[in-house]
């Protein structure tokens, strides 16, 4: 009788051993599954921290200017790098190495005393190199002294727009404006859509215009320089301090030019719009300068380049500054200069020469 009651519990003890001995197998299946699934997460994050880091690295791929890179973890403080720009050419050629008294961070300067001439600091004066949009007073030079109406309206043209680096521009094609305006914007804004239509109307057009530049700089003995186009997007506009201190000084005998290229600002109205446009040099807004003609200029291959017409401590002054590295370094070797020749004795007029690098 007690055999089959024997026999129902052998099975029921039997039964519950395969469900503990099931459960034993499974449960630790179930827990590498979880393990496995913790590193794939932390490695997906891994992963997304990767990408933030990389990804800001193709915008670096600018070569007009450095290009801040952040790559941020969560274990780590913030780290920034910095792509460095396109060398200029006065980098290539070793330029910057050269020091100066003052410091400055053009490799190409000279400072000239308007009325006797005297060279009060020079630096890399005869390197001949790009010149960027200093290349637009040659342009408003030749302008201005052919007396064309400047009333006469001109049309934006599609060979205005900038092939050459594929700059933007405000004056859309199609916009007109006046011979004069579009001078007012070139010597004052840089605008290279103005400056390459005032030399496409031009008479017997942007190729006569070149030629006139080139004429105008031999004519000023300005052997050193050379133009291919009016806007000076082209590096192969080149030219030396000290030809372009002789620009300078002729120019700035020109009153319109004095005017347009010292004006603070200007307004011009496009369709039903109106543009409001500023110098790209802020020092004739400050009160401390008085500046009679200045130009600024850049691009990858000239650095940031100024040249000006001032008076400090009652004299005169040409300042030419090429191959500036930074944004506004250029207005800062002007100060530099500056703060130099108000500290001079009024008896002292020894000029300061740079040197080759490596002496401190």
């Amino acid at each position: 009788m007690h055999h089959p009651y024997r026999a129902a519990v052998n099975r029921l003890v039997q039964w519950v051993g395969l469900a503990v001995v099931s459960a034993a197998l499974i449960a630790p299946g179930a827990h590498a599954g979880e393990r496995k699934k913790a590193p794939a997460k932390k490695q997906q994050a891994s992963s997304s921290v990767a990408k933030r880091a990389v990804a800001p690295r193709k915008v670096a791929a600018s070569n007009s200017k450095a290009v801040r890179v952040t790559a941020k973890t969560s274990k780590a403080a913030t780290r920034v790098a910095y792509v460095p720009a396109k060398p200029s050419f006065g980098q290539l050629a070793g330029l910057h190495e050269v020091n100066d008294p003052l410091d400055l961070k053009s490799s190409v300067a000279l400072v000239i005393d308007q009325d006797t001439h005297e060279v009060l600091l020079s630096k890399n004066d005869h390197a001949v190199l790009p010149i960027a949009s200093l290349t637009k007073l040659m342009t408003g030079m030749i302008i201005s002294q052919a007396k064309l109406p400047m009333d006469e309206p001109i049309t934006i043209t599609q060979d205005d727009v900038d092939t050459e680096k594929g700059s933007s521009s405000r004056l859309v094609v199609g916009t007109t404006l006046t011979r004069g305006e579009m001078l007012h914007l070139a010597l004052m804004s840089s605008e290279n859509r103005a400056a390459h239509a005032l030399g496409r109307t031009f008479p017997g057009g942007l190729e006569a215009f070149v030629a006139h530049m080139n004429a105008k700089a031999r004519l000023l003995g300005m052997t050193d320089t050379r133009y291919v186009e009016p806007t000076g997007l082209s590096s192969r506009n080149q030219s030396s301090a000290r030809d372009l201190a002789t620009l300078v000084n002729v120019a700035h005998g020109d009153p319109l030019l004095r005017e347009l290229s010292t004006s603070p600002g200007f307004e011009v109205a496009v369709g039903q719009r109106t543009l409001q446009y500023n110098n790209t040099n802020g020092l004739v807004k400050n009160p401390t300068w008085d500046i009679g003609l200045q130009k600024t200029g850049y691009i990858s291959e000239a650095g940031r380049c100024l040249v000006m017409q001032t008076q400090i401590a009652g004299r005169k002054l040409i300042m030419v500054f090429l191959d500036s590295a930074g944004k506004f370094s250029r207005l800062g070797d002007a100060e530099r200069v500056r703060h130099w020749v108000e500290s001079l004795p009024s008896s002292l007029t020894a000029p300061l020469q740079a040197r080759a690098g490596g002496n401190g």
